[in-house]
């Protein structure tokens, strides 16, 4: 297994944040989770490949800097 680290762009013209593993490519269809949130994967092996997220700085809390986020996922060591 390689290892893939995830980017963070934000872009504040359009408030969108993007979260991607080695960025995207061809292979990869995205679905709409709902929420504002878009999630990619690959068509072949199915892994996650980022996250789009539109209107993002409306879910930050100005006081804590805090983004809660409807996304639910594993974190695996990579050993």
């Amino acid at each position: 297994m390689s290892k893939k680290n995830f980017n963070l762009e934000f872009d504040k013209e359009d408030d969108i944040l993007y979260l991607t593993r080695g960025g995207l490519t061809k292979e990869d269809t995205s679905e709409e989770l709902g929420d504002d949130v878009v999630i990619w994967r690959n068509k072949k092996t199915n892994e996650v490949s980022g996250f789009t997220v539109l209107n993002f700085s409306k879910r930050s809390s100005k006081k804590t800097g805090k983004v809660n986020l409807p996304i639910e996922f594993e974190l695996h060591p990579l050993i």
